[in-house]
């Protein structure tokens, strides 16, 4: 299964921006991936969704195969200190 979503969508993140990948087990919930990626700033993210072809839906489409639930996003943003660049 990892080595499937790995195949898949490593490219498209590459591709689209990524500077980090990867994807993580829940160690307390064995079956349960999460899949993470970089990017440098939020409207890089953006022109991620601009950048979204077909053929990457057909792609995620496969990978979203593997999940048991509904497969939910979410956004994290760095959280800077006062007076960090």
């Amino acid at each position: 299964m990892v080595r499937n979503c790995r195949s898949l969508s490593f490219s498209i993140r590459r591709r689209d921006g990524a500077t980090r990948w990867g994807v993580y087990y829940d160690s307390e919930s064995p079956g349960n991936y999460v899949e993470i990626f970089l990017v440098d700033s939020w409207a890089e993210h953006q022109r991620q969704h601009d950048r979204f072809t077909v053929a990457d839906r057909t792609i995620e489409d496969q990978v979203f195969r593997f999940a048991r639930e509904p497969v939910r996003v979410r956004h994290f943003i760095y959280a800077r200190t006062p007076g960090q660049r």
